[in-house]
């Protein structure tokens, strides 16, 4: 269970984005409500949920109960994890579209609780959420810290400089790498073993742009100052060196270019197949 004094600390502040019919909110806590009374034994979990006036006080308890050690407490880190939210508001619907992508593409996720409570993936990409905001603020080595404590927590490497859009969803998470001028644009999905990573020692861009609806199976390594256009797959394993048209599919090692083989919306149907007869469209020699 948190501790008091930061129940007590964030149980001062008053809700930081009010919305006249917050769904995902309500939902949350209903689901958090019927986990209490079926699982009493989890109640310092859901009362996490419960006890909080909003949903972002009620991630920044699970955050900062996760990530908070010796060095920055629980309770320091929620306060300054609450700042962030009074400093850019938006990153609620941001959490609040994560946290909906992951219940609409996992098909093992019926409830929202189960993302918030006990998802590494999600609460990766709320942990950058936040390191993020810090970084934009000059606030660089608490990003930093942040950013190392999700990576010992979480087993992801996200750089606080990375911007992501909202309707984020990172299945499994373990392996994730994201660089520092990675830029992942809204409903994007992406799975274990993913490198978002750079080419070059130079300062400037040099890791890839993820446009809109993309999918990237898992442990695809996609390097260097390149565009993953809009609607378009990564085939797991591949190894990406060139940018990919919208609506394509790359594949292989090195990965080769299927033109027009993107389904309508690949990161929200999550199929990871290709089409029939793709295969013939390349021949690889060995």
């Amino acid at each position: 269970m948190p501790s008091q004094p930061l129940r007590a600390t964030i149980a001062r502040k008053q809700e930081v984005y009010p919305l006249e019919d917050d769904a995902i909110w309500n939902r949350l806590r209903a689901e958090a409500q019927q986990g209490l009374d079926n699982d009493p034994a989890l109640a310092s979990l859901y009362l996490q949920i419960l006890d909080a006036p909003a949903f972002e006080q009620a991630l920044i308890h699970r955050l900062a109960t996760l990530l908070g050690d010796a060095f920055l407490p629980a309770e320091a880190l929620g306060s300054i994890l609450l700042n962030q939210v009074h400093a850019e508001p938006s990153i609620g619907k941001a959490m609040r579209a994560d946290i909906a992508a992951a219940v609409e593409r996992d098909p093992a996720t019926s409830r929202l609780i189960e993302p918030f409570l006990f998802y590494k993936g999600f609460a990766a990409i709320q942990a950058h959420r936040f390191a993020h905001v810090l970084w934009t603020r000059g606030k660089l080595d608490i990003a930093l810290y942040l950013q190392s404590r999700s990576s010992d927590v979480f087993h992801t490497d996200i750089h606080p400089a990375a911007m992501f859009g909202s309707g984020i969803f990172l299945d499994h998470a373990t392996g994730f790498v994201a660089g520092e001028t990675v830029l992942i644009e809204d409903n994007v999905s992406i799975l274990h073993g993913v490198t978002l990573g750079g080419s070059g020692i130079h300062k400037g861009q040099r890791h890839p742009k993820v446009r809109t609806g993309v999918l990237i199976g898992a442990g695809a390594q996609i390097l260097g100052p390149i565009e993953i256009g809009a609607f378009s797959k990564i085939a797991a394993g591949s190894l990406v060196t060139k940018s990919v048209p919208p609506r394509s599919t790359a594949a292989g090692v090195p990965a080769k270019i299927i033109e027009g083989t993107g389904s309508e919306n690949p990161a929200e149907n999550m199929n990871q197949a290709l089409a029939e007869g793709s295969y013939e469209s390349f021949t690889y020699v060995i």
